[in-house]
Formats: structure tokens, C-alpha cells, sequence
């Protein structure tokens, strides 16, 4: 339409070899993204809105909309922590077959095994921490390994830092080259595997998974920790996608730092949340200040939240 702005929708659709029900619908679809508009001064015709301007007003309702679904990941995330704490402490008091507490390393291993085994079509995993052990990686390959080779649907979201470790790189790509999916994000919600829609597997501690873990089985947990999943893949980015900074001049990993260290937490906290050193933080915070030209991190707040960023 740009090449040829006196074409109409006959002269579009023989062109591009499709029916003229498929051009009209494609032309609603251009209407809604603000891309195309009834002409003022050829009445009947129609006219191709500038792309520079189209698509920025496209792009930029499509960062509002990625902004909106991050703040709904953060609220999900507060609820399930307060779901799984609220049953730790029922569980102290009482018991459920909804639920069976694995205790230490090896209880949680044999347990993975054994949904490797009795899975069906699908797994779903959270995978934070950034950079994973050499161990880890290992008992991984071999449960992904009888999972894929059976056909089960795999779809894994680390942290966008473990595309900076070589041996956390690799392990990723061998599982999307092996058929599953894989994609990162700044920060994550605490370790989780879903098992066919009907389990769960969550840490007792977050903060320290050697403790073990809880098999949950309760449909609400599971829905609860499914509709999570769900909005974190959503807006997760690819492996092998690239990382495009935001037309505002921020990342998707430096919106997080900011969000983190606005939520109150401490540079160490925040990095252990993105899977980063504690001196990677405080390094993009110190390029954040440079690049906001603020002289301490009040200050550093205030720009950032006038521009938008938080």
C-alpha cells in the first residue's frame, strides 16, 4: 500500500495471490493497530499512517501492555509465596494426602525421577537461581532426556543471567534442540516443576532448597502455580531471541534491578533474585545513576520514575 497507494482491495489481494475476504480482514486488523485510516482527501480511499509514526504507537502499546502483565506476574508471585507459607504452617498441624513434604536433596532427585517416568505430555519448570551446578545440570539432562524421548511437551524459564554461563547456556540449548522450549526473564517466582496439570513440586525453604520440597497434588494449588506459569512464559523472552532495549532506554533486566531495589530490597538481595553477583547489580546500578545523571540513589529514583521507567 505504500508502493502503490492507488491500489484498492481487488488490485491487493490478485497481487499478493490471496481472496479479498483475507485483504479485508487484514485491513481491519491494520485499522485497529492505528496503521491505516479512511483518506480526507480521497473519500472512499484509503491511506498508510507513516510507519515511523504507526508502528512507534504500535510498539509503545505493546511495552505498556509487557509492563501491565510484569506487574501481574509480581502480584501472582506475592500470593503463591503467602499460599505456600499458609501451607507449611497447616501442615505442622496437620496432615493431607493433598501434600507429602520430601526431605533433603536425594528424597527431591528420587521424586524427579519418578515424574520423569510417570509423565505423560507435559512439564513445566521454573528455574531460578541463575547459573545451575554441574550436578544439577546432569540429573536434569537424564530426567529431560526419558522425557523428550517419550514425546512429553517441555517448557523451561530461567533467568535471562544464565545466557551469560556457558554450562547453563549449553544445558538450554540441548533441550531446544532436543524439541523442548526454553526462555529466560530478568527475575523469577521460586523454583517450581508442573507435572501434567496434576502435581506440583515447590521448595520448603526458597531461600534454601537443600531443605527439600512439597508434592503438592491439591487442584487449587495446582491451578494457582499453572496460572503463574502461564503469565511469566508469556512475557519471557525466547532462547535465541534477541533482547532489544526498550524504546525508554531500559532492558528488561534493568527494569528489574530498579523494581527490585524500589520494592526495598538490598543490592544483594536484588541480585540473587536476577541470578547476578551482587557487584554485577551494584555495577548497573552505578550505569543507571551515570546514564539518569543523578548523584546519589534518591535522586536516581525520582528521574527514573519521570521518565517512566518505574
Amino acid at each position: 500500500m505504500l508502493a502503490q497507494p492507488e491500489w484498492g482491495v481487488t488490485e491487493l489481494g490478485a497481487h499478493l495471490g490471496v481472496t479479498e475476504t483475507q485483504v479485508r480482514a487484514a485491513l481491519d486488523r491494520l485499522f485497529e493497530m492505528s496503521l491505516v485510516r479512511n483518506s480526507m482527501d480521497r473519500p472512499g480511499a484509503l491511506h498508510v499512517v507513516s510507519p515511523d509514526v504507526g508502528l512507534s504507537a504500535a510498539l509503545a502499546q505493546q511495552q505498556a501492555d509487557l509492563a501491565r502483565r510484569q506487574r501481574q506476574v509480581a502480584e501472582s508471585q506475592a500470593e503463591i509465596s503467602q499460599l505456600i507459607d499458609q501451607f507449611g504452617t497447616a501442615q505442622r498441624h496437620a496432615s493431607t494426602p493433598a501434600a507429602t513434604h520430601l526431605l533433603g536433596i536425594d528424597a527431591v532427585q528420587d521424586k524427579l525421577a519418578q515424574l520423569a517416568h510417570e509423565t505423560e505430555f507435559e512439564i513445566l519448570t521454573f528455574m531460578p537461581g541463575g547459573a545451575q551446578s554441574e550436578a544439577a545440570l546432569g540429573h536434569a539432562r537424564r530426567n529431560d532426556t526419558e522425557l523428550l524421548e517419550r514425546g512429553v511437551r517441555i517448557q523451561t524459564v530461567g533467568l535471562d543471567s544464565i545466557r551469560n554461563d556457558s554450562q547453563t547456556l549449553a544445558h538450554a540449548r540441548f533441550l531446544t534442540e532436543s524439541g523442548a522450549e526454553f526462555r529466560t526473564s530478568p527475575i523469577l517466582p521460586p523454583r517450581m516443576i508442573l507435572a501434567d496439570r496434576r502435581a506440583a513440586l515447590v521448595p520448603i525453604d526458597p531461600a534454601d532448597t537443600r531443605k527439600g520440597a512439597l508434592h503438592l497434588t491439591g487442584p487449587g494449588f495446582v491451578a494457582s502455580m499453572l496460572a503463574l506459569f502461564s503469565q511469566v512464559w508469556e512475557i519471557a523472552t525466547p532462547l535465541g531471541a534477541a533482547r532489544e532495549p526498550e524504546r525508554k532506554g531500559l532492558n528488561t533486566q534493568e527494569r528489574a534491578l530498579l523494581e527490585l531495589l524500589g520494592q526495598g530490597l538490598t543490592d544483594e538481595a536484588a541480585a540473587a533474585r536476577l541470578g547476578v553477583s551482587a557487584r554485577t547489580a551494584r555495577r548497573m546500578m552505578a550505569d543507571l545513576m551515570e546514564r539518569l545523571q543523578a548523584r546519589s540513589r534518591f535522586e536516581a529514583g525520582l528521574k527514573a520514575a519521570q521518565r517512566g521507567w518505574l
